[in-house]
């Protein structure tokens, strides 16, 4: 089935011309004019995606993405602005945006941009329920267990943390992890303090995968990190 998008954008014009172009590319778009009937048509249907402009009436973005992520942690969120303030960037990733472009921008980018956050949604959804045991370069994880093991041989117990956000890394693995999915998903909330307590975590898997060479966790600033295996 065709992916389902809400595009929520106040200039009439620019929204129908996004529309069109989303639809000639096979997904099905729904447009609203303001952040209130944003959310309005967002409480009428499940979305796959929400592409929202930040500068509106009404009901700005942000308050709108906030609004939605209080009922909604799991559906990506795209910003469209004119803004490039990075404070701003910064808002927009801390409510839980999964991306965020500038006007103006080019409509092949923003496709890409929507096809790659579908692909890792879809890729995640899939991967959560079904993959229990992932192989990392010389490590294999055995994640009912907790267990990590290097080369056959040495073991590492993990923590129940430790073990849920490595098996994250598993499944966005040569991706980026959001920073938002991980802090909702493991720790329930995704604020300051929590993605403190994330950056310990991180450092100790890191820690834990360092005897690989061919690994490593590397932070992608103002999104989340990524899990690279023999790249880069």
């Amino acid at each position: 089935m065709n992916a389902k998008i809400l595009l929520v954008e106040d200039d009439q014009n620019f929204g129908d011309v996004l529309r069109s172009y989303l639809e000639m590319n096979d997904y099905e778009v729904n447009l609203a004019t303001d952040g209130e009937k944003g959310f309005q048509e967002f409480n009428k249907s499940d979305y796959d995606l929400c592409i929202l402009d930040v500068m509106m009436p009404k009901k700005d973005g942000f308050t709108l993405a906030k609004d939605i992520r209080e009922k909604d942690k799991e559906t990506p969120i795209i910003f469209l602005t004119a803004k490039t303030l990075k404070e701003d960037v910064l808002e927009g990733f801390k409510i839980g945006a999964d991306d965020y472009i500038s006007k103006p921008f080019n409509s092949e980018e923003l496709l890409y941009r929507v096809q790659a956050i579908l692909k890792r949604s879809a890729k995640a959804e899939e991967a959560e329920d079904e993959t229990k045991e992932f192989t990392l370069g010389k490590y294999h994880f055995n994640y009912p267990l907790r267990i990590l093991t290097f080369d056959g041989k040495e073991k590492e117990k993990l923590s129940p943390k430790e073990a849920h956000l490595l098996r994250l890394f598993c499944i966005y693995k040569n991706d980026v992890l959001p920073r938002s999915i991980a802090l909702t998903k493991i720790w329930g909330e995704d604020n300051y303090f929590t993605a403190r307590s994330m950056d310990v975590f991180v450092t100790k898997l890191r820690k834990y995968l360092s005897k690989d060479d061919s690994l490593e966790i590397v932070n992608i600033h103002g999104n989340g990190f990524r899990l690279l295996e023999g790249e880069e």
